[in-house]
């Protein structure tokens, strides 16, 4: 495995777990009331999730002008981290939401 595809796959990971991890710190902020931390927090991980896609650009773009990659169970698993990152923030905006609605009643 070439070296730049290597790194654009540790960088899904490492991107992907630190956005799921600050989506998880978003919404034990949120429970507890404390919703300027848990905005920061999904900031956080959306600004993590920006980085991971620059990742998976890279790698897309490669592929894109024919220099194929092969495709690992270390690729794979590095793509189902972003995708679990993503969908974990998602919902992590949508628990901080009705948070904040159960806190204004």
């Amino acid at each position: 495995m070439e070296q730049q595809n290597l790194e654009a796959i540790m960088g899904l990971i490492m991107y992907g777990g630190n956005a799921k991890s600050d989506a998880m710190e978003a919404i034990q902020a949120a429970k507890e009331g404390d919703f300027e931390t848990a905005d920061q927090k999904i900031k956080d991980a959306e600004a993590s999730l920006v980085e991971a896609h620059h990742a998976q650009t890279n790698m897309l773009t490669q592929e894109a002008q024919g220099n194929h990659m092969e495709v690992t169970l270390l690729t794979v698993h590095s793509q189902d981290h972003l995708m679990t990152a993503i969908a974990f923030t998602d919902l992590a905006k949508e628990l901080i939401d009705i948070y904040k609605k159960m806190a204004n009643k």
